[in-house]
């Protein structure tokens, strides 16, 4: 042991080195060197997506879709007066499965039997498959 303890007593009194060509690091950029990180990046949104809820498409009985069918022929035959209506309509999730129940209100320019969808005047659009009920003062 006594034979260790005095190995470095030629350079243990030297100044310490410093380069010619580098600064010397600060304390607090030397502090952040040994700072926690995120090891797991995005796992904090991940999680978050997974917490995220989301409905189940209900679909309709067969009264409902009769319902539905004759409402929006009420549309088609009232659609030069551009009727104002407010639909409900089931969103699917671009993520996971299911989706949201939302609810829209407008007035409608056109039903596009092409493209099976109603496009309101503000230039949204709703698919006919999705739309769970429809308000107006048609009916």
């Amino acid at each position: 042991m006594n034979e260790n303890s005095h190995k470095y007593d030629d350079i243990i009194h030297l100044p310490h080195p410093t380069s010619k060509k580098h600064p010397r690091m600060s304390a607090w950029n030397r502090a952040a060197q040994f700072s926690p990180f995120a090891a797991l990046t995005g796992h904090g949104e991940a999680i978050r997506e997974t917490e995220r809820l989301t409905d189940t498409f209900t679909e309709l009985l067969e009264d409902q879709k009769a319902q539905l069918d004759e409402q929006l022929q009420l549309l088609r035959e009232h659609l030069s007066f551009r009727p104002s209506v407010e639909i409900t309509f089931f969103q699917p999730d671009d993520k996971k499965s299911g989706g949201s129940y939302l609810t829209v209100q407008g007035q409608v320019k056109k039903l596009d039997d092409d493209n099976r969808r109603i496009l309101f005047a503000d230039g949204t659009t709703v698919a006919l498959e999705q739309i769970c009920a429809i308000q107006s003062e048609l009916f």
